[in-house]
């Protein structure tokens, strides 16, 4: 494994990564007679939403260079976790 500060990727060499959480959500919205949703009362506000419904999520490290992805989990994250925990998630293709 690489002891360095860096993260490097396996594929291209590169060390310039990107950590991403993917989420969806599905938003509800009662209908009544003024504007969708109960709270909206004078116009449509999307963020003012009746109902929020969490449909997936996914967390990964990604390589900027060669767009390589490492499948992982912010969950577990702590403060003793750093670089050389990430490099091993890179090292063994995912999961952290």
């Amino acid at each position: 494994m690489n002891e360095s500060k860096i993260l490097v990727c396996p594929y291209c060499h590169n060390n310039y990564f990107h950590v991403k959480y993917e989420s969806s959500f599905v938003y509800s919205y009662v209908i009544d007679s003024d504007a969708p949703g109960l709270k909206n009362t004078d116009e449509f506000l999307s963020f003012q939403y009746d109902n929020r419904e969490h449909k997936d999520a996914r967390q990964y490290l990604e390589c900027q260079s060669c767009w390589a992805q490492f499948p992982c989990s912010f969950n577990q994250w702590d403060k003793n976790m750093g670089i050389k925990d990430l490099q091993a998630v890179i090292d063994k293709g995912g999961n952290l």
